[in-house]
Order: structure tokens, then sequence, then C-alpha cells
């Protein structure tokens, strides 16, 4: 028997060894209420205050052991002045995370506005008189200054624009006409420009219609917006004068990089002048002065953006954010860069002046189960991965519902952007913009179980998932989506899914396209592959070209756009080589001719089947495609486009595509976010 003074010592020691997982997984807590006091133990009943103050107890925490620790937010508004920034030493790990989050059910915002105060009737002569006659006695006036704001932002730069919000909504910045658009009329800038056969002006120098225009003599810094020569690219410019006797519109340089059309449409904002309806409002810089014409009682809220961004993780990883409503930023409210696993889950993103997220470098950061809309430009951007490698970054949008966004800038702003390699949009409701709905570049990334309507709505020559212009962007997917009540204005419309100019090595398989105008459009590329989808009422359902034999002829040649793309990537060694077979040979057979592009096993209904260029026929293969017969759909009326047991399409080895599963899915992150305003 061992002396009793040894034996002790041992029987610590085990006891310790027995409890010390159970402390290393114990999670830890912190609290903040906008009620709660920095100085406090940042506990429940002695919340912190400030955002600041809990990362800093994190870290502390964090020192001490590796065990999961959640920082809960109490309801209410926490303003923010500049981001919340995350580095290494706030991260969590795989076993222990850090999550940053609502307290129970309670509706936390962080905004990076300020709520303005202080609103009294116009008086000063001047701005009366500039003021439309029915705005007189209507419009408000607040004194930035005194309401504490020092940093206006700018009328039209990306990121740095300064908006308006009333009741949760973005406000128009004065402008005319208030709705829709004018046209520009005769070009006399002097220096006459010729692209795919239109006509039209590299400067902008104009004459408009009617005498609105020539009121704004008292302006000094009013601005345009326009689709000033592609229905396809829209940009913002100064005015530098209005001259009343001829009718004539000078803007400031830079001029619009494409030049500018006759017909062509545009609108002018940041007047003063044309502040004349409910919802519009004006700042006069120099002053500080705010002009407001409120829709609505002044205590639904008066909140202008100032902060560039809510939440920034650099080189961050293990983070979750969840159960937030996140608004009212100049720029994009979150950035995630470098880093791994960063989590945005169950919030809401509004109101913001460029994207909701950004996530750019690292691995597998994702936003899941958010309900993002209002947003200035983008919904998310997903940008990972080695092209070089073709190592993929894993990072994700999925079960997001994504509507009304590209406020500011209308076009390539799309609701989820995939950039670099292996990344994945999956399960999101993406409807009403005026642009894109997915936008790709890059390779092997996943497009699936998304619903996508009522997108490209004021562009054209535009798709609701675009991607183009580059042999090398290959191994990508879009299947079991369903793409519908897609079209567009303009010269060349909408198509749903658009491989533009050359697009290669992408697979469309098992998707729904209804009441879309060209649902599948091949523009001149190879290797693509049509399959197993389902188009009803489409005009046409398939479309392919040869424009690397006509117009594109240029951008194809040796030493062109196309082919400086191909070098900028190792095609010929592995693991490109390996897996892209196709591409090793390409300069050797004939590379702006179409190749090697399937349509196979797919479904049609009504509409129209086919739009095949002559010239593209001997690189396309056609295959075992339902055209001529009912296919028994289970309920077309009702958007059913199930096949019965008895549809022909089975016996040609059609595949059942899992309509269950597209689009939003009901699970722990779509329950954890807040309800919007408007549905409590």
């Amino acid at each position: 028997m061992l002396p009793i003074t040894r034996t002790v010592p041992i029987l610590i020691l085990i006891s310790l060894l027995l409890v010390a997982p159970t402390l290393a997984g114990r999670a830890a807590e912190f609290h903040v209420s906008p009620s709660g006091n920095d100085t406090h133990a940042g506990t429940a009943a002695r919340p912190f205050a400030t955002l600041e103050r809990a990362r800093q107890a994190v870290r502390e925490r964090r020192k001490q052991g590796n065990e999961p620790v959640t920082v809960f937010l109490g309801g209410g508004v926490y303003e923010r002045r500049q981001p919340l920034v995350f580095g290494p030493e706030d991260s969590g790990t795989a076993q222990a995370p850090v999550v940053w989050r609502n307290l129970g059910e309670e509706r936390v915002v962080l905004s990076g506005g300020r709520t303005i105060q202080g609103f009294q009737p116009v008086t000063d002569p001047a701005a009366l008189q500039r003021l439309p006659e029915a705005a007189c006695g209507k419009v408000l006036q607040a004194n930035l200054v005194s309401s504490g704001m020092r940093d206006f932002g700018t009328v039209a730069e990306a990121g740095k624009r300064l908006e308006l919000f009333f009741a949760d909504q973005p406000m128009t910045l004065a402008r005319w006409p208030n709705a829709d658009f004018a046209r520009v009329g005769d070009l006399t800038g002097g220096k006459p420009i010729t692209s795919h056969g239109l006509k039209g002006d590299a400067i902008g120098k104009f004459t408009y219609a009617g005498e609105r225009p020539s009121n704004w003599a008292g302006e000094t810094d009013a601005w345009v917006s326009g689709y000033w020569f592609w229905d396809w690219s829209d940009g913002q410019q100064r005015i530098a004068a209005i001259t009343p006797a001829t009718r004539t519109i000078e803007l400031a340089s830079p001029q619009h990089n494409y030049g500018f059309r006759k017909g062509q449409r545009y609108y002018a904002f940041n007047l003063l002048a044309e502040l004349d309806t409910p919802g519009e409002w004006f700042l006069d810089r120099p002053s500080g002065t705010l002009y407001f014409w409120p829709p609505g009682d002044l205590r639904a809220g008066v909140v202008l953006s100032e902060a560039s961004g809510v939440l920034t993780f650099d080189n961050a990883s293990w983070i979750t954010v969840r159960g937030l409503v996140i608004e009212a930023t100049r720029g994009t409210a979150v950035r995630i860069k470098a880093g791994a696993s960063v989590r945005m889950g169950g919030c809401v993103f509004r109101n913001t002046g460029a994207w909701a997220v950004s996530i750019s470098g690292g691995k597998n950061h994702g936003v899941t189960g958010c309900d993002i809309y209002q947003t200035g430009e983008g919904g998310v951007a997903l940008a990972g991965g080695d092209r070089a490698t073709l190592e993929p970054a894993g990072h994700f949008a999925d079960n997001n519902h994504i509507h009304h966004y590209a406020r500011l800038i209308r076009t390539y702003r799309p609701a989820i952007g995939l950039h670099g390699v292996g990344n994945r949009a999956a399960h999101n409701l993406i409807h009403d913009a005026p642009h894109n709905g997915i936008l790709l570049s890059g390779n092997d990334h996943l497009v699936e179980f998304n619903d996508i309507h009522r997108v490209c709505q004021e562009t054209g020559d535009v798709g609701a998932f675009y991607m183009g212009r580059d042999w090398t962007m290959r191994g990508n997917q879009i299947r079991h989506n369903f793409f519908h009540h897609i079209s567009g204005p303009g010269l060349h419309g909408a198509m749903a899914v658009y491989l533009d100019d050359a697009a290669s090595g992408t697979s469309i398989f098992g998707n729904i396209f209804f009441q879309t105008a060209r649902a599948a459009f091949i523009g001149g590329g190879r290797d693509n592959v049509v399959e197993n989808n389902v188009f009803v009422d489409c005009q046409p359902a398939v479309h392919v070209d040869a424009r690397g034999l006509g117009w594109m002829r240029e951008t194809v040649a040796p030493g062109g756009f196309m082919d400086q793309r191909l070098d900028a990537v190792p095609f010929q060694q592995p693991p490109w080589s390996d897996r892209y077979p196709e591409l090793v040979n390409i300069r050797k057979e004939n590379p702006p001719a179409p190749r090697g592009n399937l349509v196979r096993r797919n479904v049609n209904s009504g509409g129209r089947w086919l739009n095949l260029e002559k010239a593209a026929e001997p690189g396309v293969t056609f295959d075992a495609n339902l055209t001529d017969k009912d296919p028994r759909f289970a309920d077309a009326p009702r958007l059913n486009f199930q096949l019965l047991p008895d549809s022909p399409a089975w016996q040609l080895g059609f595949q059942r595509i899992p309509v269950e599963r597209i689009g939003l899915q009901e699970n722990e992150w779509r329950k954890a976010r807040p309800l919007d305003s408007r549905q409590r």
C-alpha cells in the first residue's frame, strides 16, 4: 500500500484530468445592451454597453483556453460610426466557435446610420424660390451639423453615397422625371463613334425635349444617371452645363466609357428644384441643410447613412453572426477577407449603399438563411480559390431571400456573384431586380436549387444567370434551378442562362424554364451541355450561334482578348490538363468555331424549341429531345412541371428533377432571422 502522502496528489491529479474536458468545453457568455455600461461585468444582469467592450472581453477569455464563447446582444439599435473589425485574435476554432447573436428573439439592429431630428419649416427665401410650388409648406429642413454630422459623403461615388431612410425605406434623392426616364436627344459632342453598327458620340453633349431642364439654372451639383449607349451599362455623371437657348445638356468628364447614343434613357437627380413629391430629399452641402418631404409622420424615423460598413472580418476564423438586422451603410455592410469559416446566419441586410456581404479569399465562409433587400449594389459577392491550382474556396450563399437590389448601380450588381474556384449558390430565392440574378466567373462553381424570377427588368442583352468571354472558365454547373417570368427591354431583351461570347465547358442540367426569352443561350462557346431540362413557353428554349466566326472574330483571333485569357492560366499542365482535356489542343481546333456542344434529353412544351445559326450546326449534337409530344405535366397551370408516370420523356432516359428542393428551405437559420418591421 502506498503511503497516504503520495496517494492524495495522485487522486487530485486524476480528478483534475476528469474535470478538465468539461471545463474546456464549457461555453462562456457575455451580454451587451444599449442601456448597459462598459464598466459592468458583461453578465445578463450587468451588460456591457458597446460591441468594442464585448470584443475585448472575448479576446481576454479566449487567452484562457479553447472554449466556445457567445456574445448576446440585447434588443435595440446600435449605431456605428465605423465598422467593428475582427482579426485573428477574435477567432474561435471548429471545436470552440465564437458566436455573436441576438438575445432570445429580441430585435437587434446594427446601423451604420445616424438618426436626424430637429426638422423645421423651410424659411430661407433662396431655397423657397428654388423649390417647386407644390412642395412649399410640405418640405422640412434640418441642420446636419447640429445633429453632430460632419462627413456628408458624396452624391454618386460608389460606396460613399449619402442616403436617407424613412420608416426603414430608402427615400429618393430629388430627381426628374419622378419615374421612368427621359430620352437623349440629338448628340452634339462632335466626336462620332460606331459600335456594332450603332452610331453614337464619345462626348456627353445632347439636346433635351421640353423646358424642364431649363429650370435647373440654380443647381450647382446636378447629376444624371443613364443607359448611355448599351442597355446593359449604366453610369452616373455630373452635369457641367445647361444651355436653355439650345436646350443642351453637357456632361462633365470623365465621359461614359462606351459613349452616348440618341434615344437612350436617362434621368437627372440631386436637384432641389425637382423636390416635388413625398419621399424626395436634397442636401445643400455648403450649409449642411437637409431638405425632406416626409411621406408620413416624422416619428417613423429619419436616418442618414454615415458608416462605410458595420462589420469587417480580416483574417478571422470560426465566428458566427446570427439573428441581427444590419443596415444603413454607405458602402458594403459586411466584409470578410481571408481567414476561414465565418458565417452570417439568419440576419436581415437592408438599405446598404453597396453590397450586403463581400467575401474575398479564405476558406468556407458563408451567408445562410438571410433576407437581403434594398441594397445599393448587389447582395452577396463570393470570391476565393486559386485558379492556378484549381483549389476551391468552398464559400457559399445558401437559402437566402434576395430581392429589390441594385438600387443605385443598376448593372452587373447581382444578387450573388461567384468568382474564383469552387464556390456555391444554392436554395436562394432571387427576384425583382434591374439586371443579373447570378453573375459568375472562374471554375468549378455550383449553382443549384435556386428560384429566380422577375430579374433583368430594366436592361437588355442580359442574363438572369450570366458568364462570358473566356474559354477557360470551365467546370461550372447550373442544375436544378427554376427560372421563370424573365424578359427584358432594349435591343436584345433578356436570357435565362446566358453563356455569352464563347463561354465554354458549362453544364445546364435538370433546370425548369417557364416563360423566359432565350432560355438556354450558347453564344458561340464550346463543350457546353444542355441536358435533362424542362422548357415551357420559352422563346426559344435553346439558342446556339457561331459569333466567333462573325462579328466577334477579332476578339477570338490569335493574340486577341480570348487568347490572352487562355495564356493567363496553365491550361496545358496538370491539374488543368487533367480536369479540362478539351482545352489542351484548343489552338489547333479552330477556336473561333463552336464545338463539342451537346443538347440531350430535354423536354420542350409550347413556345419555340430552337434558334440555331447555320454556321453553328457542325459544333452541336442533338440527342433524344422531346419537342413534339405532350410531356404530361402534373399540373402546369399551377407551375407544377413534374412529369406524370406515363410521360414519354421517361422512355428517353429523362431523370426526375427534385423540385421539392428548389428555393428556400425552412431550417434553423431561416427561423433565426428577425421579423421585418412590416411583419411585426
